[in-house]
């Protein structure tokens, strides 16, 4: 199995179906990795050099490469596929909405509502993921040392609320992570179980 490709990025493809292909030269080879939008961000310009952890895929007639920015990312990828009904893109699309530390937040959680918002990712399917892997990441990210939630938020009773709210206004898992961080250093917001309340705080962190 190959952990990890390090060499020149040469192109990125954007594809039907949202999907996104980087082609990565290592040793005059070019490698085509399916990556999530949100690595698009982090990666270097063409031309330079990028260490790409990768997961491939044998089927029958082809080999398939999946690209992460990082180690942890990846295996949370083969945790996901593990499901019974779970492939390749729907975990590729979980990753891509929610990112690492949200979707793992959401499955340790039990925070069904936002696995759903994942395209292709129904109630159903949802739970079953969140029944499957909350025992296991739980232990996971305790052993990764990766850091799920927000070090200061709401209090679990509306932190769903607060979150699902700020999805629909068209935020991502990402900034709202750092909004509810970032207001929630607020003393009395931080005791404070009003959700009206922490929306209203979040966006305007959000809107600054």
């Amino acid at each position: 199995m190959i952990g990890y490709l390090k060499g020149i990025v040469v192109n990125i493809q954007r594809t039907g179906g949202n999907r996104v292909t980087l082609t990565l030269e290592v040793s005059q080879i070019g490698y085509d990795l399916q990556i999530t939008q949100r690595l698009i961000a982090g990666l270097p310009p063409v031309g330079e050099l990028a260490q790409i952890y990768t997961h491939m895929q044998v089927r029958e007639d082809q080999l398939v490469g999946f690209g992460f920015a990082s180690a942890a990312e990846r295996d949370l990828f083969r945790q996901l596929i593990s499901v019974s009904g779970i492939g390749a893109q729907l975990a590729i699309a979980l990753l891509d909405t929610l990112g690492l530390q949200d979707l793992v937040q959401a499955i340790v959680s039990g925070n069904t509502r936002l696995l759903a918002k994942a395209p292709g990712v129904g109630t159903k399917t949802a739970e079953r993921i969140a029944l499957e892997l909350k025992t296991k990441l739980s232990e996971w990210r305790q052993q990764t040392g990766l850091l799920t939630s927000p070090l200061a938020g709401p209090n679990l009773s509306i932190q769903e609320d607060v979150e699902m709210t700020l999805l629909a206004l068209g935020y991502t898992g990402y900034e709202i992570a750092q909004a509810l961080q970032a207001v929630g250093q607020n003393t009395a917001l931080s005791k404070n179980a009003d959700a009206e309340e922490w929306i209203r705080q979040a966006i305007g962190w959000l809107s600054r």
